[in-house]
């Protein structure tokens, strides 16, 4: 096994997999739900570089709003005008309650409009034994879809997440608004993002699933797109990992897709700042490393003290304000994960190491991660949460390597086994 969870023959068979493209619908702003079966190399690309401080700081009055940006014109509707929102004369906000019925894997879903909550269609018949096997595959996740109360990858709850995020930047006043709220008249720039499409690819029995989304900060005044990014988030397993224990590893998928680009979209529109620096876990008195690897640790404690060290690279050189940098007025952003979700915050901590402030479960596997926050005058920037130095083979979280065993996200965070039995 690699120090990643991923056994030396599916490390090997995945090469054989490639993240298809994600495809949409024609005409239509529906994103699709593409099933693929093809060869090619596993890629992944590298995060744009974040928007400029002179355009962040031209913005304070934020809405978000959770649909692709319009291809031209002015985003109309005030309060004082009593209009009818985002949508204006063109819905009237007369059809948003309404839903399509669409017949997908056999299962009739019903979309609500123009919010899909989920992308809708999946492509490709299939016949022959094993194809027989991703068929049932897809349909699994389809009938899950189908009996799912509130799916995780809708625009709406992406947009929730992202204002969650952006809130956290001090000079912003954010607000996320329904479709058919109308824009207050002193909003500055209107934040649309979106979910564009899920892919399914298949070679043999290693399933690969990519979920994109968009994002486009656009200024009210003039309607001139000020940034633009597409975010993908990616993980693999076998079919079978896939879908044992009740569809475990699809339903850890979807929540982890949507809070990885949820925080990479407000990340890079407003929250990262890029420094060269180094960020890795540190001796602590609780945490005893496997095999001296630091980023991998053991501990009889459920109440760890998780310690860390950065250092900064020539920070001058990446940004001016980074000269008059005081290192002691460094905080850092803690958190700790299971398998399935978040499971510890903690928010400006002072010095290089924090005590967890409630019991983690004993014989689980943790994984944690931490990210500097410079204060500088009455604002906030925010470093990059601490990840082993991976880009050339996962990715730097956006393309997992084995669902079932860590979560693409949290795969390259450090890894806490608190060990069963007490202390």
């Amino acid at each position: 096994m690699t120090k990643n969870g991923c056994s030396t023959e599916h490390c090997r068979r995945l090469t054989a997999v490639s993240v298809t493209a994600i495809l949409t619908l024609a005409g239509s702003a529906v994103p699709a739900f593409a099933f693929a079966q093809d060869g090619g190399a596993l890629t992944t690309r590298k995060a744009p570089a974040p928007m400029s401080a002179a355009l962040r700081e031209s913005v304070s009055n934020v809405v978000v709003l959770p649909t692709r940006a319009p291809a031209s014109g002015f985003v109309t509707g005030s309060y004082q005008e009593q209009t009818d929102g985002f949508f204006g004369g063109a819905d009237k906000g007369g059809r948003l309650g309404e839903g399509v019925s669409t017949d997908i894997g056999g299962v009739t879903v019903r979309y609500p409009i123009p919010i899909l909550t989920w992308p809708g269609r999946l492509i490709g018949g299939l016949a022959g034994t094993t194809k027989r096997r991703i068929q049932e595959f897809r349909d699994e996740l389809t009938e899950d879809l189908a009996q799912s109360a509130s799916d995780p990858l809708s625009n709406d709850a992406l947009a929730s997440d992202v204002f969650w995020s952006i809130r956290n930047v001090p000079r912003l006043k954010p607000k996320v608004l329904a479709l058919t709220t109308p824009i207050p008249p002193d909003t500055e720039a209107i934040l649309f993002v979106s979910m564009t499409g899920v892919a399914i690819n298949v070679a043999d029995d290693i399933a690969t699933i990519t979920t994109t989304a968009h994002a486009t900060l656009q200024r009210r005044s003039d309607g001139v797109n000020l940034y633009e990014s597409e975010v993908q988030y990616t993980d693999t397993d076998t079919l079978t990992n896939w879908t044992k224990d009740g569809l475990a590893a699809w339903h850890a998928y979807s929540n982890y897709a949507r809070h990885y680009i949820g925080r990479e979209i407000s990340a890079r529109v407003f929250e990262r700042v890029e420094l060269e620096h180094s960020l890795q876990p540190a001796k602590s008195a609780d945490i005893k490393p496997h095999r001296k690897d630091i980023w991998r640790g053991t501990t009889k404690s459920t109440t760890p003290t998780l310690a860390w060290e950065l250092e900064l690279l020539d920070a001058a050189a990446s940004a001016d304000w980074a000269a008059e940098l005081d290192k002691s007025m460094i905080r850092y952003d803690v958190e700790v994960y299971d398998s399935m979700q978040m499971v510890y915050y903690a928010q400006r901590v002072q010095g290089s190491q924090h005590t967890v402030e409630v019991d983690l479960e004993p014989c689980k596997t943790y994984r944690w991660t931490v990210r500097p926050v410079y204060p500088i005058d009455t604002d906030l920037k925010f470093g990059e949460w601490m990840r082993f130095d991976s880009d050339a083979i996962i990715g730097r979280g956006n393309a997992g390597l084995e669902a079932s065993a860590a979560a693409a996200y949290i795969q390259d965070f450090a890894s806490l086994e608190v060990r069963c039995g007490r202390r």
